[in-house]
């Protein structure tokens, strides 16, 4: 983590307290109207009251005021693909389609370092535009391409999760590895990168149908060499896809069982989608601390599926479940407008989910389906201060929608089915000003 002097930051501000699922909203928020937040060597060391804080600071403190804003902890994505930046936008097919037409295709100019890197510093660069602090990121099949993330990761200083795809079938040649060489390969980018300033690796198979078992059984093997690192693939997005892999994997009770059986599920491990799981995959997801990274401009852009937050968060086996973009098939950068779809999504699939709830997803739950919530996620003091500053008027509209907002709960909600990235004032990154909109 890189030094930083005493910066402080006024202005109302939100963290959270506890699980709005498992507790009303009213009471998992904490809510600070007229707050000071102070960030010293890369952690918040002061957050409470204005003025109850202003006397206690020393008088040559510089503060930087936000008003007709929030301060909020900075925001966490639990699932994307950086390389995937340059299709967003590519659509008409369904899942295993769009693979095979856009993504295996973009996917091969990342054996070019340069352009990894390039790809890399654009992919940080809008995270941060957009208030997002940390990510759980899939590179490509490349060794080079996790190199150019981390790289770059490590020069915003930024907590960043992320692995080199491990693909040894069902994919072009030139985007295969081997169970052998996927190992090996990992291995070594888990020795250099994983614990380095704030970077973490995670070992990625993509899907169980794009590995065999050799190469899922190593990198079971690989996981429990490497206490501390993660796991993150994909799980039950399509039908057609469940279908898949139980033909390759007949001996297996189905997809969660896939991972199951090759040590990839736990805490530390989260899988993308969860569309289709079974209550019996949900069972097991509880029972192993698994966690889930919803998905939804994603689902709706390729017509995947509706993903059921009341399945996931069911109070007597609530699953970890954090939100994510899913770029390239996800649409926005923005975790705001990524809210928004999944109380869309909720609400097409018949459930509820309340903006309280969502910016938990995308915030301190996200952290703890991360097992990171010591670390990020809150505004709680001794946590690293990574923070994001929305505006309340980012917009005409919402300006003037905001003048009838009669709660804090009733903001959030505006913001989240209104804002996007032009709602980002400020991003701060290990206590520095990473981002200032113009």
């Amino acid at each position: 983590m890189k030094s930083s002097s005493r910066t402080a930051i006024r202005g109302a501000a939100l963290t959270f307290t506890g699980d709005p699922f498992l507790e009303p909203s009213a009471s998992a928020l904490r809510y600070e109207g007229d707050a000071i937040l102070v960030m010293e060597n890369g952690l918040i060391s002061t957050f409470g009251d204005a003025p109850a804080i202003l006397p206690t600071l020393p008088d040559d403190i510089e503060i930087a005021t936000y008003p007709d804003s929030l301060i909020l902890p900075g925001f966490i994505d639990c699932h994307v693909h950086y390389p995937q930046t340059q299709i967003i936008g590519a659509g008409g097919e369904a899942l295993i389609d769009w693979l095979d037409k856009y993504t295996f295709v973009a996917e091969q100019t990342f054996a070019d370092k340069s352009h990894a890197s390039e790809s890399a510093e654009i992919f940080c660069t809008e995270l941060l535009r957009n208030g997002t602090t940390t990510a759980s990121v899939f590179c490509t099949v490349h060794e080079q391409s996790a190199d150019a993330l981390f790289e770059t990761a490590q020069i915003h200083d930024m907590r960043m999760i992320a692995g080199k795809v491990l693909m040894d079938r069902n994919a072009p040649k030139t985007l295969q590895d081997t169970a052998r060489s996927g190992y090996d390969q990992s291995k070594h980018l888990i020795e250099k990168w994983h614990g380095t300033d704030r970077l973490l690796y995670a070992i990625t198979p993509r899907f169980a149908a794009s590995s065999t078992p050799d190469q899922l059984e190593l990198a079971g093997a690989l996981w429990r060499e490497h206490p501390g690192t993660y796991v993150q693939s994909h799980i039950a997005e399509t039908h057609q896809e469940i279908d898949w892999v139980q033909e390759l994997y007949p001996d297996r009770k189905g997809y969660f069982d896939v991972y199951d059986h090759f040590g990839l599920t736990g805490p530390r491990s989260i899988f993308g989608h969860g569309i289709y799981l079974t209550d019996e995959e949900w069972q097991r997801c509880h029972d192993s601390n698994t966690a889930i990274a919803h998905c939804p401009t994603s689902n709706q852009f390729l017509g995947s599926g509706l993903f059921n937050i009341e399945k996931a968060r069911n109070a007597e086996r609530s699953v970890p479940v954090g939100l994510a973009t899913d770029l390239g098939a996800g649409t926005s950068f923005s975790m705001l407008q990524t809210m928004g779809a999944a109380y869309q999504v909720a609400r097409l699939a018949g459930t509820e989910l309340d903006a309280t709830q969502a910016l938990y997803m995308a915030t301190a739950g996200a952290a703890k389906a991360l097992c990171l919530e010591d670390k990020i996620g809150t505004l709680e003091v001794g946590t690293e201060a990574d923070v994001a500053i929305i505006d309340l008027k980012s917009r005409p509209i919402i300006d003037y929608r905001m003048q009838f907002a009669e709660s804090i709960e009733e903001q959030l909600f505006v913001l989240m089915t209104m804002a996007d990235d032009r709602a980002t004032c400020a991003t701060y990154i290990a206590g520095n000003l990473a981002f200032e909109r113009e």
